[in-house]
């Protein structure tokens, strides 16, 4: 499989030997590193997958950097969630494969459970984005866009690292259209908001918006059925295989529904229609909770988040 990817690695070592990249290529390269093998636990092949580098390439920066799993950094239990974005080269989906083929990591995040040793969830921010003017964009291969139809691709956009673990990405669509997202972890909740500008010299309607969160790096949490989810109002909801922990994701003016295959949650948020030079957007949030109480819980989150969703 073959990402859609600006492949970064690459790029901070063209023309020139190991050795002598610069420092800002240097922690660029290092940074990758640490996401891919500290946090991800990627597998060489998974790396020379999302990097487009060697083999060689690879062991010699990681000797370089001296990135390696034993020496990881304990995390404090003070510390916001750590949200990192997805490198790519391993797919996050564990089926409906062919409804994804080249997905783009530059809207991809994860979100790294706070128990030791669970896992991650993958967060497609946006997954795709609708219009009146069609599915105007999409972060993977599947059903046409309006770019497709035309015959013009759309190249990844990596996420910008900002302080504070604040992750924010953005990018202009070839009729003007732009839309960018931010996401800023706190210590148990990941806040999220989504937004998009009509540079077009017309109205844009019926906007409305995928957001996907991709289970398969949870595996306490990611069976393929629909029988450990709740869905109501905007509100998205998985529980872990002992039933005790649950995560939960909320847009404003969402929707909610979940795809057993993948496995994923959604919370779809719907945007009021935008003239022409105006700008709309939506905020959302992802939420854990353990304990013996969580239908109760559950309860209180919908009705606060419905409150959140009026206008």
């Amino acid at each position: 499989m073959k990402w859609v990817v600006c492949r970064i690695l690459i790029v901070v070592v063209v023309g020139l030997c190991f050795e002598q990249t610069t420092t800002a290529a240097d922690d660029d390269l290092r940074f990758w590193l640490e996401n891919m093998i500290w946090h991800h636990r990627y597998s060489m092949d998974e790396m020379t997958s999302a990097t487009g580098l060697s083999r060689q390439e690879i062991e010699r920066a990681v000797e370089k950097f001296n990135v390696r799993p034993e020496n990881a950094p304990k995390r404090k239990p003070t510390d916001p969630l750590l949200v990192l974005p997805y490198p790519g080269g391993r797919h996050p989906r564990i089926g409906f494969l062919e409804g994804a083929i080249r997905p783009m990591r530059g809207t991809k995040f994860s979100v790294f459970l706070t128990c030791p040793n669970t896992g991650y969830i993958v967060v497609d921010l946006p997954e795709a984005i609708w219009s009146n003017l069609g599915l105007t964009f999409l972060a993977h291969t599947h059903i046409p866009t309006i770019w497709d139809h035309k015959g013009q691709a759309l190249k990844n956009i990596d996420w910008t690292r900002k302080a504070d673990a604040v992750l924010e990405h953005q990018r202009t669509l070839p009729n003007g259209i732009a839309f960018g997202a931010r996401v800023a972890p706190q210590r148990d909740v990941v806040e999220m908001e989504l937004w998009i500008k009509n540079g077009t010299d017309a109205p844009l309607s019926k906007l409305r918006s995928q957001i996907c969160i991709m289970l398969k790096g949870a595996p306490d949490f990611n069976a393929q059925t629909k029988d450990n989810k709740i869905l109501s109002g905007n509100l998205a909801a998985v529980r872990s295989r002992d039933g005790r922990r649950w995560i939960l994701i909320a847009w404003d003016r969402g929707q909610s529904w979940a795809n057993p295959q993948v496995p994923c949650l959604h919370s779809d948020p719907h945007f009021p229609d935008c003239e022409a030079g105006g700008r709309v957007s939506a905020r959302g949030r992802i939420m854990f909770y353990e304990g013996d109480h969580a239908q109760e819980e559950i309860e209180r989150l919908t009705k606060t988040e419905n409150r959140r969703d009026q206008p």
